[in-house]
Parts: structure tokens; sequence; C-alpha cells
């Protein structure tokens, strides 16, 4: 990734995510379940929940924009699920960083720039689409700034988001507490009112999960 004056920041501070593609694995098994009032209580940064403020399922996926799994999701199953479960109101939708890389940091950095909530999951579900084309590519920083640019941003509004050193380090708390308190060990990995499921799972596994809760 190409460095400069004001992304160097990120860049230099990201050194303790030089291991992140890779991290130990815990003894968690799938489907158990944590305390929803832990989980409910992010550390580093706040939420950006969608869909129903009073549903009776809360949904949470750790992702990281620069994991395959992750946009196989994202482009194969999260539109269908945004259109029955929380477009309706049925489901509250949270993605959650899991920050691997400096290029997942930056992706989160962009979308944290929206100002309201439905923006946010827009942009990080045109990351995803558009994964191919710049977590490939050889020059990662200019084509993330391409595709920025098609979603309204500047090459100033670019840059400057890149600079808070504060959201950049919220990340790596909320990872540490994914890791150590709910026993996060790949993504994506849910957490449907506490109960985790990981990996790879299509719209008819999620809905296993979620109509017996809606009543």
């Amino acid at each position: 990734m190409t460095v400069n004056r004001r992304n160097a920041m990120i860049l230099t501070a990201g050194a303790s995510f030089a291991s992140l593609t890779g991290f130990s694995p815990s003894f968690a098994a799938e489907g158990d379940t944590y305390d929803i009032a832990k989980i409910m209580a992010p550390k580093g940064m706040a939420d950006r929940p969608i869909g129903g403020t009073d549903a009776k399922v809360t949904m949470i996926e750790y992702a990281s924009p620069t994991c395959s799994h992750c946009a196989a999701f994202a482009v194969n199953v999260y539109p269908t699920l945004k259109q029955d479960y929380i477009d309706t109101g049925k489901i509250t939708f949270i993605m959650r960083p899991f920050v691997r890389n400096v290029l997942d940091a930056v992706v989160f950095m962009l979308a944290a720039t929206a100002e309201d909530n439905e923006t946010y999951a827009s942009i990080l579900h045109t990351f995803f689409e558009t994964q191919a084309q710049w977590a490939l590519s050889d020059k990662p920083r200019d084509a993330i700034l391409a595709i920025a640019l098609q979603l309204g941003f500047t090459e100033e509004s670019f840059e400057a988001a890149l600079t808070n050193q504060e959201l950049f380090a919220g990340m790596e708390t909320l990872r540490t507490q994914a890791l150590d308190e709910f026993d996060l060990t790949g993504t994506p990995t849910f957490y449907i009112n506490g109960k985790q499921i990981s990996g790879d799972k299509s719209l008819e596994d999620l809905a296993a999960e979620i109509d017996p809760q809606l009543g």
C-alpha cells in the first residue's frame, strides 16, 4: 500500500496488525451461547445497527473485508437476508469489524465516516462486492480510492478518513474482545441472540436459528 503523509499514521500504527491474517484458535464449539448483555457491549467502538429497533432477534456478524468467505456471504446471502429480515424489522443486524490487516482497517475507516447506519452498511457491501478489484491489486490504495470516489468521497475526504487514530485503536480493542471473550476463531462469525454460528452459512441455515425466536 502506497504511503503518503496523510495515511502514514495508520500504516505505522498498524504494525501491531502485522500477524492478523492468522490467529490462534480457541476451543469454542459451534452453537456455544454467550451472555447477551456482554455480547451487546462492544469494546472500542460503538455498533452501527440496521433493521428493527426493538426486534426479538439481534444478529451480529464479525467480518473482515479481505475475507473471501465474508464476501461470499455479502454477495450471495446478505441481499435476501436484508430484504426478508432486516428491512422488515424482524431482526436487528450489526456488522462488527474484525480487522486482520491494514486493508481491512482502511475499508472500515471509510465506512465509519457515514452519517447514518444504512450508508455505513452500504459502503461495506460495495467493498465486499468489489473485493477482487482492490484486495488482490498490486496497488490496493489506488484501487480502494477509485471505489471510494464512486461512493462520493473526494481524495481529501479519503485521506482524512485514514487519519482517525482513535477509531483504528478501537478496532484493535474490538478484535481483542472478540478473541478473548467470545472465542472467535475465524470470519465470518455470527452471533444470533448470543449463539455462535461460524463459517459459510446459507440463508436457510440462518433462518433455522432466527425463525423459531420470532414467535
